[in-house]
């Protein structure tokens, strides 16, 4: 089938392109018979506006691009839901890549992003990101740009985050305050934000709490902070720190590794050892036993990102200045089994 054109159906009715554009616009200086003409003939034929062209005139895409680390975490299909539920409401498409944690997918995908001339972009970094020369191309583009959960703090744009230091200082002092003394913390890898300030707060918690500090109970999860980092840690524990009563993990995911590995070897949780993850993911509340965690709002996170980053491309579309907002959400503890 042939794509109708609005001219095709201007010739066939004897009237001009800007009368059958207005008609089926609803404008009120065409005539009810034209209208009801146009419309008639628009279905019969399968008119559908030529996105493309209206683009070029309008200046919009009608499009935003995000881009997350990874799909494997329940936080960002949160996120995703919250940013949808956005766009829906502006009659927005969201193209959705993921950089795998990897620098340089993310900085492919911003290419991409850029030269599909979207309306604005929404970001949480990869672990590989130390560099941020990507990510000031978008906005030498004049293109609004929006960060969550893991940002750049020298990008000068707006953010959605979490406090995740004083999110890991709370959980450390939840753990101190049940009676555990002999803390380790599986942590995230050395570059996203967030891994460090969990990281901080988690030693922070210990010298507020008179708790000496012992780099060896702090185990890097190198493999993306996933269920295998867990999983491999625990065994680690195991052998080298078999006084260790409570582990601080940096995502729940880690944290079910925990829990697999001590369930298989029949370490008693919580009587032998606590565990505690962070982010509140799906299976955290079905695993047995349950996790303890730290909730973290990834629809709100998401649906504030969005509606910044709209408020943003609309300024900018009226030539109105946009003063960048740094938005943190609250989190909170969830006590389950696990502790």
């Amino acid at each position: 089938m042939n794509n109708t054109t609005l001219k095709e159906i201007a010739a066939q009715l004897g009237i001009s392109i800007t009368t059958a554009s207005k008609a089926l616009k609803g404008y009120s200086d065409v005539s009810e018979k034209t209208k009801n003409a146009v419309i008639e003939l628009a279905q019969k034929l399968h008119y559908t506006p030529n996105s493309f062209a209206v683009n070029l005139r309008t200046k919009e895409s009608k499009t935003i691009g995000l881009i997350i680390p990874t799909l494997v975490h329940d936080f960002f299909s949160y996120v995703i839901k919250g940013i949808l539920e956005e766009a829906e409401k502006r009659d927005y498409l969201v193209i959705i890549l993921q950089s795998n944690e990897k620098l340089e997918f993310e900085k492919k995908q911003i290419d991409l992003l850029l030269n599909k001339r979207v309306d604005g972009i929404l970001m949480s970094l990869s672990n590989e990101t130390g560099d941020f020369d990507h990510l000031k191309s978008i906005i030498s583009h004049k293109t609004p740009l929006v960060l969550f959960d893991k940002i750049a703090k020298l990008v000068n744009c707006s953010k959605v985050t979490i406090n995740d230091k004083k999110a890991a200082y709370d959980a450390v002092c939840y753990l101190i305050k049940k009676g555990y003394k002999k803390i380790a913390h599986f942590r995230g890898s050395y570059m996203p934000q967030n891994s460090i300030d969990r990281f901080l707060g988690y030693k922070k918690a210990l010298e507020d709490n008179n708790l000496t500090y012992d780099s060896s109970l702090v185990f890097v999860c190198e493999n993306n902070a996933d269920f295998q980092d867990g999983y491999e840690n625990a065994k680690r524990v195991m052998d080298e720190h078999p006084e260790i009563d409570a582990i601080f993990a940096v995502t729940d995911l880690v944290a079910i590794g925990i829990i697999k590995y001590f369930n298989e070897i029949g370490v008693s949780i919580p009587e032998r050892i606590a565990v505690l993850g962070f982010s509140n993911w799906f299976m955290s509340s079905v695993i047995s036993p349950k996790l303890s965690t730290i909730n973290q709002p990834g629809f709100e996170i998401g649906r504030r990102s969005a509606a910044i980053l709209f408020d943003e491309i609309n300024l900018k579309k009226n030539n109105l200045p946009v003063v960048f907002q740094s938005i943190e959400l609250e989190t909170n503890i969830i006590e389950r089994e696990s502790t």
